[in-house]
């Protein structure tokens, strides 16, 4: 049975490059960052970064300038059927609509799980945060969530392009349109 007394909100953060990935790596999970959002009272309940040690890549320099993540860090993560596990049991990700900013998280997530015959921790409800912001507001296209909050008039919180803190933004734009649709 769907559970809708919270949204949660993910944020990933993935090895990444300059260009193209060096010889014999791909794109993984690195971090993945959570913000449970209560449906009732639009409050974010939690904050939370799980750091993911990637089997398939290292951790660029370009990565951490973009995220300051580095490789000594995520080394010290759960490997990812892990995290997976964190979000089916601790968060009951497959009974909950959890919400990313854009479809690339949702992707990432389903790519990795395939790659690794993993059971994908989500359910079938996913809220793009981005698409919807752009619809409610009639917008031509859809924005940056650094510009989603300022047209918002709400403060980047922490460290853009870390998890934890892009979800805990991500939930303020969520809870901004819903509020906004009841009242």
């Amino acid at each position: 049975m769907k559970k809708l007394d919270q949204i949660i909100v993910v944020d990933v953060e993935s090895t990444c490059w300059q260009g193209a990935p060096p010889a014999g790596q791909e794109s993984e999970i690195i971090e993945i960052g959570i913000c449970t959002l209560d449906v009732a009272s639009g409050e974010r309940l939690e904050k939370r970064s799980i750091l993911v040690k990637p089997e398939r890549s290292k951790v660029s320099d370009f990565c951490t300038k973009l995220t300051t993540l580095t490789q000594e860090q995520v080394d010290k993560g759960v490997d990812f059927p892990n995290a997976c596990s964190i979000l089916r049991n601790k968060y009951s990700a497959k009974d909950r609509v959890w919400a990313s900013y854009g479809d690339y998280d949702r992707r990432q997530f389903e790519r990795q799980c395939q790659a690794k015959k993993i059971t994908y921790p989500f359910g079938f409800s996913h809220i793009n945060v981005k698409n919807l912001f752009a619809l409610i507001y009639a917008f031509p296209e859809e924005l940056s969530m650094d510009a989603a909050l300022e047209l918002l008039n709400l403060p980047l919180e922490g460290t853009h392009h870390r998890g934890g803190d892009d979800a805990w933004n991500i939930a303020a734009i969520l809870s901004e349109l819903l509020l906004k649709r009841r009242g």
